[in-house]
Order: structure tokens, then C-alpha cells, then sequence
């Protein structure tokens, strides 16, 4: 019988991050020199804190069916993480639904509020799941281009001119992939304000907020007044800062009724997330000692984050790029390098993994072909000897192009 997807397939396409880690894998095990910085996942080890207590859920024997919405213990842990990162905020348990990982929550809100006839604006460049999964809720996304002089961000100006009767929510991702920009807590204000004012649902994406680079986790709607938690799914996880990206552990907060429903759609999926990795995700989001491996892995991303910032400075003077501010991505754009080739993200991408063995995720992944994504969540060596390659190979392309240098 002839396969023919369905409807529900439409709009699908798969993951471009994920095929472009896959085939750096491929040539890595083909025994090329392929150095990837498209991955978007830490480097680090799981704290061996969480990796035991996971160790232990299992010989304690649990392996059976998990409560649907989570564990209490890993309720009550992140709540009280998510409390303290926002100056004792209380932060209640019961709102807290936990998944297979943050996309899962991801779908379990846009597949709860959004449908048919809906729209969902997202700022552009963005992650390149959120306009699948509103596709596969049957709502339309509308992608709304960031201002490259405000680190590709939205205002609510911008938000206003792509807001219709139609429009039903919005994805906020602070800090952002693929950019590294960080929405103030002024900013995120504004937009929480504009949303209210219209009825629009926020999801505010917050998976990286541990990943910041100013004093502390970086501003988040837990920051602001009580009325904006009752039109806002946040989403967590233990994935980035803790480095359990393959534990699938992720949450979302939201109003009563609305865990409710997807508590309820969960049961008809997965039923509940992985029951020991539950118990890891409890001790890393309680534990001081796990706390502290954060601490040093954030450090790292710092590290790495003004090494590129400064080579990119000195070495690179003609590349623009948004200085992250937090996350593990540097964005920076192309088609200036060679001004009247037509060079796009794509086609740089493709050359430096040809040429010079180094991954990288075009932009049009995520919207804006024009740039290009590098995640820094390598080695200090990896991250320098990658520089070179790129150094090396911009200067081939302005030597091939003179005129257009």
C-alpha cells in the first residue's frame, strides 16, 4: 500500500538542528575531522549527584507507572527553584505539570489553548519547533521579525502590526535560541501588559533562564505582577543548566484549569514522564551540592561566551553578530561577508562543513537565512580550533570575492 501522510503532516518538516547534529555524527563515525558547534545541548556530564539518585530510584524499585502531572517530590523542588530564582516569589506546586521534556510542554500548551482558526505570534528568529508544533495543533504561526539593532527582539510595537481578531497567543523565548538576547524585565513587562490588554495567551519559554550572564537567572514573568501568571504557560526543565538533555525532563506552570486539560491530554500520550528520571530531576533541582556544578558550568558558558565575543571583535571586525546575554549560541550574519554573491546562512553552512569540518545551523532554520547559529557548549580547545577553521574560511570567501569584500 502507498503511503500518503496525513493532514496533520502538512506543514511538518523535521528538525534542522537535529539532522545537522546527526550528520556531524555520521562523518565523526566515518573518521572525518568534523568539529560540531550545531548541537544544542551542554557539554557537561550530568552532576553525578542526579546521575546517583537515578541510579537509586531504580533499584528502589521505581519503575511503575508515575503520577500523571509528576512526582510531589520534583513538584515541590522545582517550585521552590523557581522561587528562589525570583527573589522567594511563592511559587505554587500544584501549577506545576511535569513532561517528557520541554518540548512536550511545550505541545501540551499550544495542543491545549490554540486550534483551528487561531493564530500564534512568535518572535523571528526563533527555536525551530515552535511553528511546527502550532501547525500540528491546526493553528497558523505568524512570525515576527526581531529588530537586528535590539539583538533580534520584539517590541510591542512590532508584536501590534502582526496582531489580528484572529490572534491567540503568543512563544516568547528569554534567553533566546537561537540569539542569546534577554528580554529585560521592563520589556517583558511591556509585552505582558500588550497581551492582557488583548486576550492573548502567553508561553513564555524560559528553559535557559539559569543560563544567563547578568546577576543571576535572567528576568522571567515570575517577576512580575500575579494577573500575568493567569495568562501564562512558563516552561522549564532540567535539560540546559543541569545537563539532562537525554533524562527528558521538562515542566510547565500554569492557571488550575489549564493544567488540568493538559494533564488530561498527557494521559492519552506518554501517561507521565520517565519515572526515575524523575527522581534525578528532584535532586538536581534541591540539591545545594548539584547547585554548585551549575554554578561552574555557567561559569563555563561565560568563559566561552567572551572568548568568542572578543575574537569575533577583533578577528572578525566585518561579521555582525548579537552578543548573547545568555543561553549558549552565538547568531551572527553572512551575507555581508560577500555582499553581491547571494551567500546565505545555507550555503555558508554547507561550504564549512565541505571545507572545513566544522557544523554549524544555517538561520534559515529558524526563520532568517541570512545568519547563522554556533553553539559555544564545547570544549575551550573545540571552541578555538573552530574559530580558526571559520577565520580561515571567511578569508577564502572575501579572497574569492574581492570586489565584493
Amino acid at each position: 500500500m502507498r503511503f500518503t501522510p496525513s493532514a496533520n503532516l502538512t506543514h511538518l518538516k523535521a528538525s534542522e538542528t537535529v539532522a545537522i547534529s546527526n550528520e556531524a555524527k555520521r562523518r565523526k563515525a566515518a573518521g572525518e575531522d568534523v568539529l560540531d558547534l550545531g548541537v544544542g545541548e551542554p557539554d557537561f556530564d550530568t552532576p553525578k549527584l542526579v546521575a546517583e539518585a537515578g541510579v537509586a530510584a531504580i533499584q528502589a524499585g521505581k519503575t511503575r507507572y508515575p503520577p500523571n502531572v509528576g512526582i510531589p517530590e520534583l513538584r515541590r523542588a522545582m517550585a521552590a527553584t523557581l522561587s528562589s530564582w525570583s527573589k522567594g516569589r511563592p511559587v505554587d506546586p500544584e501549577r506545576v505539570m511535569v513532561s517528557s521534556g520541554s518540548k512536550q510542554s511545550l505541545f501540551n500548551a499550544c495542543f491545549t489553548l490554540f486550534g483551528p482558526g487561531d493564530e500564534v505570534l512568535i518572535p523571528s528568529p526563533a527555536w525551530v519547533s515552535y511553528p511546527q508544533i502550532v501547525h500540528l495543533c491546526r493553528a497558523t504561526p505568524v512570525m515576527v521579525p526581531g529588530d537586528p539593532e535590539w539583538g533580534l527582539k520584539v517590541s510591542v510595537a512590532d508584536l501590534e502590526k502582526f496582531r489580528t481578531p484572529a490572534t491567540r497567543g503568543m512563544i516568547l523565548c528569554s534567553p533566546c535560541n537561537p540569539t542569546g538576547a534577554v528580554y529585560t524585565l521592563a520589556e517583558l513587562r511591556a509585552i505582558t501588559e500588550w497581551a492582557g490588554q488583548h486576550g492573548i495567551w502567553l508561553i513564555s519559554d524560559e528553559i535557559y533562564r539559569r543560563i544567563s550572564y547578568g546577576a543571576g537567572p535572567a528576568p522571567s514573568v515570575f517577576d512580575l505582577d500575579d494577573d500575568v501568571l493567569d495568562r501564562t504557560v512558563v516552561i522549564a526543565g532540567a535539560s540546559k543548566a543541569y545537563a539532562m538533555t537525554g533524562w527528558r525532563i521538562g515542566a510547565a506552570y500554569a492557571p488550575p484549569e489549564v493544567v488540568k486539560a493538559m494533564a488530561a491530554l498527557q494521559t492519552h500520550t506518554t501517561t507521565g514522564a520517565n519515572h526515575p528520571a524523575m527522581w534525578a530531576a528532584a535532586t538536581a533541582f534541591s540539591s545545594a551540592e548539584v547547585e554548585a556544578d551549575v554554578v561552574a558550568m555557567v561559569s563555563a558558558f561565560r568563559r566561552r561566551r567572551d572568548y568568542l565575543v572578543a575574537r569575533f571583535t577583533a578577528q572578525l571586525p566585518g561579521v555582525e553578530f548579537v552578543e548573547p546575554h545568555g543561553a549558549f549560541y552565538l547568531f551572527f550574519r553572512v551575507d555581508g561577508i560577500a555582499p553581491d554573491t547571494g551567500l546565505t546562512g545555507t550555503r555558508f553552512c554547507e561550504r564549512l562543513m565541505l571545507e572545513e569540518g566544522v557544523a554549524l545551523v544555517p538561520g534559515g532554520a529558524f526563520g532568517d537565512d541570512r545568519w547563522v547559529r554556533l553553539s559555544y557548549s564545547v570544549s575551550d580547545s573545540e571552541l578555538e580550533a573552530a574559530c580558526d577553521r571559520i577565520e580561515r574560511f571567511v578569508a577564502k570567501l572575501m579572497a574569492e570575492h574581492p570586489a565584493s569584500a
